[in-house]
């Protein structure tokens, strides 16, 4: 959902209820374009102002996240102390009902003199700001993002230029729109055959497009319902709930919703309760509340993306040379199959050698074919019968050699191919930064990355023991899953006993999953499909329709010498086949 003018009228709603009247204490700028205002309240206490006017995230809201600052403030920074520490905040305004908000701050200017300014914050996408103005002489002190007219032909923001405010968008504020004036005002907005959700974003101020689809639905209308089609009654029922919006915003009964997964992962925000979305949960509490939720979730994600691209990035350029060289390897064994070949027709022309003359072919009959067919021998004309016979042999020798070189590369190629197809899949399963750090740690031990500047000494002493994900079977078991390849061998070779039972799909990479058996080693069926379909979840195969899922007791599961982390050999399986299924998974009882 974007950051629109009704959510900014809720902010300011909030902003002026808990701000007006405290003191600025501290400023920080944390980021390029973020600014955080540390402003002590009466009754409420410390409050944190966060002000972003980065090009994706630009937003105003009260946070309790903790950021990290730089050692040597920025130059905005520094601006914004000189002016606003210590200083009152008079009032908050928001300018109509565009994504645009004032703070009027009783200042003092620099022969300590009473002096207003204004910290005004601009929510318009790529083109956001911050900028500190002089209100007396409509100067601008400074702007968190500084251009001029080579970047802007509209407005220059740069020290002492006038303040020019963002271009207005002609729209109506849905205050304003009278019932009478409604249905020529929106046919008025463009193409008829558009819909009547297009026509009212075009028409109103303030709205994006999930509140106006909002809007559509609730005048029981479909959101791609064309205004060509409308009539006296749809009319009547859109400009209903355009009256609802206006008597909402004028009297501030925002209704700030944050809608979410089944994860919990928060999807969208917005002012007013969005009751044409069925399918996601809903959590509700202050508009800070929910857009500071709502962009810390969204920014641990973007960091978690971008961590696991880094990594993934050299797993997939590993995967791509070790497929090359199985694809050269495969090629050159298929060529090396010739080699039996090579001994036949040398020992067939040695035991013809009495009956053999010089030249470019050798007729003689096969004794290794139970029907002793005729079979022609390609010889080199310039050598004789034995000469052939003895080249025919060490082209075998070669042959023979070369196969057995080429299947142990061949093995080794497969194997490390294996390795990390598994740790590409941890990668994609992984859900937090600490199990990407768990995997790069991993990839550093093997060499695949190099080792970060005190990163080993940094990994001993924050070694913890492997955290792998526990759920409770519908039979009260406990199931084990290992989300990477460490885990895997944390988990079967160290905290499974010989008596649980251990399960991995067939010939996919996955994580390694243990049911925990206790004192029951008779596991009900329920629970062996559950921790099977687990098994699946969180393979390679999770897009699949039926997974095989091999299943064996743990003392059947033996890690070969050398082999690298997550490579075990097991036998006295059986196999079953199921449907990763994401709901199941959900229905389990997350064990401790």
């Amino acid at each position: 959902m974007a950051f629109d003018g009704l959510v900014m009228s809720a902010v300011a709603q909030e902003l002026e209820s808990k701000l007006i009247g405290g003191r600025i204490e501290k400023i920080h700028q944390p980021g390029p374009s973020e600014v955080i205002l540390v402003i002590h309240t009466r009754g409420l206490g410390k409050q944190r102002l966060l002000l972003s006017a980065d090009s994706r995230d630009a937003r105003i809201h009260l946070s309790d996240k903790s950021y990290v600052n730089p050692l040597a403030p920025p130059i905005f920074c520094m601006v914004l102390r000189k002016h606003l520490e210590g200083s009152r905040i008079r009032s908050i305004r928001q300018v109509e009902l565009e994504r645009v908000l004032e703070l009027s701050i009783d200042s003092r200017d620099e022969l300590g003199r009473p002096s207003e300014k204004l910290l005004i914050c601009e929510v318009m996408g790529k083109h956001s700001n911050i900028v500190l103005v002089d209100p007396e002489s409509n100067s601008i002190v400074d702007g968190v993002n500084r251009y001029s007219h080579s970047v802007s032909r509209y407005r220059e923001v740069l020290p002492n230029r006038p303040y020019l405010p963002p271009p207005e968008q002609s729209k109506l504020d849905p205050r304003k729109i009278t019932e009478e004036q409604f249905p020529s005002l929106i046919i008025q907005t463009g193409d008829l055959s558009s819909s009547v959700m297009s026509a009212l974003l075009r028409l109103m101020a303030g709205v994006g497009p999930q509140t106006c689809r909002e809007l559509v639905v609730r005048a029981g209308l479909s959101p791609d319902y064309a205004l060509e089609f409308c009539g006296e009654y749809e009319f009547r029922q859109l400009w209903q709930q355009i009256n609802w919006l206006g008597q909402m915003i004028e009297a501030g009964n925002f209704q700030p919703t944050l809608l979410l997964d089944r994860r919990g992962t928060p999807l969208e925000f917005a002012a007013l309760d969005l009751s044409h979305i069925t399918a996601h949960k809903r959590e509700h509490g202050t508009i800070s509340e929910v857009l500071d939720r709502y962009y810390q979730s969204l920014g641990h994600r973007r960091s978690l993306e971008s961590a696991r691209q880094s990594i993934l990035q050299t797993v997939k350029r590993e995967i791509d040379r070790l497929q090359k060289k199985t694809a050269i390897y495969t090629k050159s064994l298929a060529a090396a199959e010739k080699a039996d070949i090579y001994r036949v027709y040398g020992e067939l022309i040695t035991a013809n050698l009495y009956n053999l003359e010089q030249g470019p072919e050798a007729r003689v009959e096969n004794f290794y074919d139970p029907d002793c067919a005729e079979v022609i021998i390609p010889m080199e004309s310039s050598r004789t019968p034995s000469e052939n016979a003895q080249s025919y042999f060490k082209k075998y020798l070669k042959a023979k050699n070369t196969r057995e070189a080429v299947l142990g590369q061949l093995e080794q190629a497969e194997s490390e191919l294996s390795y990390l197809e598994a740790v590409e899949n941890a990668l994609s399963n992984a859900s937090e930064i600490a199990d990407l750090e768990e995997i790069r740690g991993e990839l550093e031990e093997q060499a695949y990355l190099k080792p970060r500047a005190g990163a080993r000494k940094k990994a001993k002493k924050e070694q913890q023991k492997p955290q792998p994900l526990s759920f409770v079977s519908t039979d009260g078991f406990t199931i084990f899953v290992g989300k990477n390849n460490k885990q895997n061998d944390y988990l079967t070779l160290r905290l499974a006993r010989d008596e649980d039972i251990w399960l991995h799909t067939k010939d996919i990479p996955g994580s390694h999953v243990i049911i925990r058996c206790q004192a029951n080693p008779d596991v009900p069926d329920q629970t062996l499909l559950e921790a099977a379909s687990l098994a699946a979840w969180f393979s390679k195969a999770r897009q699949s329709g039926k997974v095989p899922v091999d299943y064996t007791q743990r003392r059947n599961v033996r890690k070969p010498r050398g082999a690298k982390p997550g490579m075990v050999i097991y036998d006295n399986q059986r196999t079953l086949s199921v449907t990763p299924n994401e709901e199941l998974v959900e229905k389990l009882t997350p064990g401790e």
